[in-house]
């Protein structure tokens, strides 16, 4: 998918299911890295937060409490309704979600002392612009080797073919080039078993794991078949495979 299928999938979504996936039954084996504790861990009460790509604003609500100011935002307008919502719900006054392109970033300069970004795209040298000298960018994305098993049964999927490590490699260079230090990189790979074949077909209909996924019967055969050969006792096994990077200005 290109930037504008991107952003019109996840249009479309948003206002399908508002992001909700929490009702997913989903177990994982093996050792996670949570972004968002990561980030507790170096943010102080007088901090300004930016979320890259927030979502619904679940994540980032949640730890609303450690700054002083949080803003999430992201380029989807389904998504900002619900973060709306979300942020109504919860009554944290600190909190502002807003509709912006992570390309371009309009804030002031050295305005945040923390950048988090999860699971979307981010621009090194806008981060650059808006983080304060000694700030501290936090980063988890999806490695191309994620999910391995579903698109190896497809034929085709997110990254399905390219290199493992080239989008960590890209996002390492351009932190460099931007000026940050003390980078840090880590990856993760745990087991996940999706304890229904409806908590996997709601995981392939809203995320671009699989494109277009559900277009045809055709994908509902493989996906039949996939379950068949991928059921366990915990089950249906597929992989999380993440990247982390921490790095400061």
């Amino acid at each position: 998918m290109n930037p504008l299928e991107y952003r019109e999938f996840y249009d479309k979504v948003g206002k399908i299911n508002g992001w909700d996936f929490s009702n997913v039954k989903c177990v994982s084996e093996g050792t996670t890295w949570d972004l968002y504790r990561e980030v507790t861990k170096t943010c102080n009460k007088s901090d300004i937060l930016l979320d890259i790509g927030t979502g619904g604003g679940e994540a980032i609500l949640s730890i609303a409490e450690s700054a002083l100011l949080v803003v999430g935002i992201d380029q989807s307008t389904g998504m900002m309704e619900t973060a709306a919502k979300n942020s109504a719900k919860s009554g944290l006054p600190n909190v502002r979600f807003l509709q912006m392109d992570a390309e371009h970033l309009e804030f002031p300069e050295d305005f945040f002392n923390i950048v988090s970004c999860r699971h979307s795209e981010f621009f090194a040298n806008e981060i650059a612009k808006v983080l304060i000298q000694g700030g501290t960018f936090h980063t988890q994305q999806v490695s191309e080797n994620d999910k391995s098993n579903i698109k190896e049964a497809f034929g085709r999927g997110q990254a399905f073919g390219a290199k493992a490590g080239t989008l960590q490699h890209q996002y390492l260079t351009e932190l460099s080039k931007a000026g940050f230090s003390d980078i840090q990189s880590f990856e993760s790979n745990v087991i996940e078993y999706y304890q229904t074949a409806e908590d996997l077909i709601f995981l392939l209909k809203h995320t671009p794991i699989i494109p277009d996924f559900g277009r045809t019967e055709a994908d509902f055969q493989i996906l039949q078949q996939f379950i068949m050969e991928n059921q366990t006792e915990k089950g249906i096994r597929t992989n999380s495979e993440r990247f982390i990077i921490t790095a400061k200005l």
